[in-house]
């Protein structure tokens, strides 16, 4: 009887398959242990880490439970800067969030893949260069069960409303209601109450 030579491979490999399903569970638990070191000890055993984000700054960050963190995020916070999560809290691939004054972010609510959360931009000063001027800050906000695109910006002092949607690649520049669904750069409604985390 001849062998068919892709099943025999197949077979060959299942025990690589295993060890490599093993081996991500370790990786996992290895990013966890990072994280929680970093934060001196006050990260929820309930959070799945899937690679431990690049921190900076004073590390002045509260994580709530429940929270699925995907790889290559990066946290800093300075000065008076805090990083607030919530519950529940999805944060894709990438995601980048700056604080100096306060980032909150809701229950429940989900971050698209490489999505930027900057509450400070530079002073501008005529003659100087931004580099030695400083910053200016104001908070941002997430609400509860929000829903930011992949690629979004968020400028300093925006409130994103419980349950607004926020369209991939969008530059929110203004508040978004609860329940509103905005696009574009700069961002702008389509339709508000048409999403169904909204309720």
């Amino acid at each position: 009887m001849a062998v068919d030579p892709k099943r025999l491979l197949a077979r060959l490999l299942v025990p690589l398959a295993w060890l490599r399903g093993r081996l991500d569970g370790a990786g996992r638990l290895w990013a966890y242990a990072r994280l929680d070191l970093a934060l001196g000890g006050r990260l929820d055993p309930t959070t799945v880490v899937l690679g431990c984000p690049e921190l900076h700054g004073t590390r002045a960050m509260t994580f709530g439970k429940h929270l699925y963190l995907y790889r290559d995020l990066y946290l800093e916070t300075q000065g008076a800067g805090h990083i607030r999560i919530g519950d529940g809290v999805v944060i894709s691939r990438g995601v980048h969030i700056v604080a100096f004054e306060e980032i909150s972010i809701g229950d429940g609510a989900m971050i698209g893949e490489y999505t930027s959360l900057r509450d400070a931009n530079h002073r501008v000063v005529p003659g100087e260069s931004p580099r030695d001027t400083g910053h200016v800050a104001k908070p941002i906000r997430i609400g509860r069960n929000a829903w930011i695109g992949r690629g979004v910006m968020v400028l300093p002092g925006v409130t994103i409303g419980d349950g607004a949607v926020v369209g991939a690649n969008a530059v929110v520049t203004r508040d978004v209601a609860a329940g509103e669904t905005v696009v574009g750069i700069p961002a702008r409604a389509v339709m508000r109450g048409a999403n169904p985390h909204s309720r």
